[in-house]
C-alpha cells in the first residue's frame, strides 16, 4: 500500500463543531438503542454541519482526513468523540469513513467523481460488508454466505451477509465477496484472498432485501447490523473497486483496526466523565477507594490517548509497516483499558449507574458487545507471532 502524504493540518474548530453536535447525539442515543433503529438524524446533522465527508479529498469537496492524506489523528479523534456520545453511531460512522478511504485509495477517477459527489452534495452514506461466518451457530438452520459469478460486463451476487452494519441507513455498500465461494474477506477460500472482489452495490436495488429479525443483540443495537439477502443482484464492472485481491494483498484492514480502538476509547472516556460527575455530586470524593478507582480511570484513558496518537503519527509519517503492527497492539491494549475503565466506573458509582436513564447501562452493553468484533486471544497471539518472526495474518488474525 502506498500512502501519499499531504500537508498535515490541525482542525480544532472542526472538532469543536463535532463536540457540540455530539451533545445532541448523546441525548438521542437511548431512543435509537431502545428501538434498534439507525441514527438517521445524527447523520443528517453531520451532513448539515459539513462533517459527512471526512475522508473525501479536499479536491472533491471533503475534509481530506485519514491515512491517505496525512491527518489520521483528527479522523480518529472524531470517531472517539462520536463513540463517547453513542458507540453504535460511531460504528456506523466507521463503516462510512472506511468505505470512503477505499474509494479514495483504489477507485478510478470516474468512480471518485461519481461517488464523492453523492457524499458531499447529497449526504449519501456508505458501508463495507464482509460478514460471512464459516458455519452456523447452534440453533441457526443454515450457514450464511454469498456466491459471485461473472456475467456479461459485470457480476451476479447471490446469498446472504450478516453483521451488515447500517443496513437500513446506508445508500451504498462495498461488498467483499470471494469468487472461490462463501466467506467474504475474513474467511476467504481463495489463496491469500486473491479472489476477493470489492463491488459497490446500490442498496435501493430491488434484488437486495433486509431481514431485520436476525439482529436482536444485547448491545450495539442501533447499528442495525441486519441480515441482507442478494437475489441475483447484478453489479457492473464500473462498480468494481480496484483489482481482485487488493483488499487483503494491500492489507487495508490494518488501516481500519486502530479506529476500533478509537471507538473503545470514546466509550471509556464517556464512562470516566460520568463517574467524575457522579462521585462529585454524591460527595464521594474523599473516599480513598473511590480515589483509587478514579486514579486508575485517569491513567487508563490517558494511556489510550497516547497510543492512538502514536499509531496515527506512524501512518501520517508513512511508516506503514510499523503502523500496521502498532495498530494491532493499540487495539488489544485499548480494549482492556476501556473495559477496566468501565468496571472502575461501575464500582465507584454502584448499581444505580446501571439503571436507566444512566448512559452507563447502554455503554456497558455496547462496549461488551463491540470488543468481540475480533477475538482478543487471536490478536495477542498474532502480535506474538509477529515478534517471533512467525507467519501471521495482520488483517483478520487467523492462525
Amino acid at each position: 500500500m502506498t500512502i501519499p502524504i499531504d500537508q498535515h493540518v490541525n482542525h480544532p474548530e472542526l472538532l469543536e463543531r463535532l463536540s457540540t453536535l455530539a451533545e445532541t447525539f448523546a441525548q438521542r442515543a437511548d431512543g435509537y438503542d431502545r428501538t434498534a433503529s439507525f441514527p438517521v438524524e445524527d447523520f443528517d446533522d453531520l451532513f448539515s454541519a459539513g462533517l459527512h465527508a471526512p475522508a473525501v479529498p479536499r479536491s472533491h469537496g471533503g475534509l481530506g482526513l485519514g491515512p491517505m492524506h496525512g491527518d489520521t489523528h483528527t479522523l480518529w479523534l472524531m470517531t472517539k468523540r462520536l463513540a463517547a456520545a453513542d458507540l453504535s453511531l460511531a460504528r456506523c460512522w466507521e463503516g462510512h469513513v472506511n468505505s470512503l478511504v477505499l474509494i479514495d485509495a483504489l477507485g478510478s477517477e470516474s468512480q471518485k467523481s461519481r461517488w464523492f459527489d453523492g457524499v458531499v452534495r447529497h449526504g449519501e452514506k456508505w458501508v463495507a460488508w464482509s460478514g460471512e461466518p464459516r458455519a452456523p451457530k447452534p440453533g441457526e438452520p443454515k450457514r450464511f454466505g454469498t456466491t459471485v459469478q461473472r456475467e456479461g460486463d459485470g457480476w451476479i451476487v447471490d446469498g446472504t451477509k450478516i453483521f451488515a452494519t447500517s443496513a437500513t441507513g446506508a445508500d451504498w455498500a462495498i461488498l467483499l465477496v470471494d469468487t472461490a465461494g462463501p466467506g467474504g474477506a475474513r474467511n476467504s477460500a481463495s489463496g491469500a484472498g486473491s479472489g476477493v472482489l470489492m463491488l459497490a452495490c446500490e442498496l435501493a436495488d430491488p434484488s437486495v432485501s433486509i431481514d431485520s429479525s436476525w439482529w436482536d443483540p444485547i448491545g450495539m443495537r442501533a447499528t442495525v447490523s441486519h441480515l441482507v439477502r442478494f437475489d441475483h443482484t447484478f453489479i457492473p464492472d464500473t462498480q468494481r473497486i480496484g483489482e481482485a485481491g487488493d483488499y487483503l494483498r494491500q492489507s487495508w484492514q490494518t488501516a481500519f483496526i486502530p479506529q476500533y480502538a478509537a471507538s473503545f476509547l470514546g466509550a471509556a472516556e464517556a464512562a470516566y466523565a460520568y463517574a467524575l460527575e457522579y462521585v462529585t455530586h454524591q460527595h464521594k470524593s474523599e473516599d480513598p477507594y473511590v480515589q483509587q478507582r478514579v486514579g486508575a480511570m485517569a491513567v487508563a484513558v490517558e494511556t489510550g490517548q497516547l497510543w492512538l496518537k502514536h499509531v496515527a503519527d506512524l501512518w501520517d509519517s508513512g511508516r506503514v509497516a510499523e503502523a500496521r503492527a502498532a495498530g494491532s497492539r493499540a487495539r488489544h491494549l485499548v480494549e482492556h483499558l476501556a473495559l477496566d475503565t468501565l468496571d472502575h466506573c461501575v464500582r465507584a458509582c454502584g448499581a444505580r449507574c446501571l439503571v436507566k436513564p444512566s448512559p452507563i447501562e447502554r455503554i456497558q452493553r455496547d462496549l461488551l458487545f463491540y470488543v468481540r468484533h475480533d477475538n482478543d486471544d487471536h490478536i495477542l497471539a498474532t502480535i506474538g507471532r509477529a515478534v517471533l518472526g512467525e507467519p501471521h495474518d495482520s488483517s483478520f488474525y487467523k492462525p
